[in-house]
């Protein structure tokens, strides 16, 4: 008998996860052609390394082979204070704060040490079958299908702008899933809720939304402002909205983020220098100021030189 997963999910939000969902472990086959033929309509370019592992990605047991269950997990990120866009260049809300793959995985691997500990709380007196807990967590992985997962696992759908979207509380959330080969009782998965609606799609200025629920990664301000290692192409120039690294465009008209509400965490704070930057101060930004705003963040990671390349770009665009 599957174990109920009450306990795991009450210790996820002592933790501070916003939601937590449970879902049965099996292969993802009805994934398989969507997914040979975005690679085959080279959609997925410049990540050249969605081509790999695909198995892995369409089949957890490929990760963990006797894996039961896999668990989703939502922090929200949504900063108590927004930049303001007049005069200024924007950066995406998730990059305010220190690096969401450092604070969510410090997360991740605490309730991963209590699903695996020799005194978890929820399997006394219940017969697990398990002699050895595993669990193994990924945040940000191209080893899982994380949307698909966390949709399977009742926490939110996956939207036609291709990001989780809960229907209490919007879509700024990062995403954790962890695998195990505890057998626990799954939720029902969530149904898609974005019924007639387009607005990611018209307001997205690039056309990287061209058809529902597909991203042409190609065409995406996030990729060309944070992923990609390339200079972006002239065709872009003029259509970024002053955006310099990532994109809320899409996010920021779904009706559902009207849900949205600041987290709390002091993690998503942004520096308060960032908070007073406009056009000009990004323009003269030196990489000592650099250093001091955005280390420990998303940014800093990227570097100096990659974003003033994509401020220069940006603000070609303007002239």
């Amino acid at each position: 008998m599957p174990l109920r997963g009450e306990k795991i999910k009450t210790f996820a939000k002592k933790l501070g996860f916003s939601f937590c969902g449970i879902a049965k472990a099996e292969p993802l086959s009805g994934y398989k052609d969507y997914n040979e033929d975005f690679i085959r309509k080279k959609l997925h370019l410049p990540f050249t390394y969605l081509e790999n592992n695909l198995e892995k990605r369409l089949d957890p047991s490929k990760i963990l082979p006797d894996v039961k269950s896999v668990i989703a997990v939502l922090l929200n990120y949504y900063p108590d204070k927004i930049i303001p866009e007049e005069d200024n260049f924007i950066i995406s809300k998730y990059t305010y704060g220190s690096d969401y793959y450092t604070v969510v995985k410090k997360k991740m691997d605490e309730l991963i040490e209590f699903i695996t500990s020799k005194h978890l709380p929820f399997l006394e007196g219940e017969g697990s079958g398990v002699r050895l807990v595993k669990a193994l967590g990924f945040v940000d992985s191209g080893s899982v299908m994380e949307k698909v997962w966390a949709q399977r696992c009742g926490v939110g759908w996956q939207g036609k702008n291709t990001i989780l979207i809960n229907k209490h509380a919007g879509s700024f959330f990062f995403i954790g899933i962890i695998l195990t080969n505890l057998e626990l009782e799954p939720d029902e998965p969530e149904q898609d809720r974005c019924g007639s609606c387009n607005k990611c799609r018209e307001a997205c200025p690039t056309g990287a939304l061209d058809q529902p629920y597909r991203l042409t990664i190609s065409k995406c301000i996030a990729c060309h402002t944070i992923e990609s290692k390339l200079p972006i192409p002239e065709e872009f120039k003029g259509k970024f909205r002053d955006r310099i690294f990532g994109c809320d465009i899409c996010q920021d008209v779904c009706p559902y983020n009207r849900f949205a509400n600041p987290s709390g965490d002091p993690t998503r704070t942004p520096h308060p220098d960032l908070l007073r930057m406009r056009k000009q101060d990004w323009l003269s930004l030196t990489e000592d100021t650099f250093n001091v705003i955005f280390k420990g963040t998303p940014v800093y990671r990227t570097g100096y030189i990659r974003l003033m390349e994509n401020i220069r770009f940006v603000a070609k665009g303007d002239l």
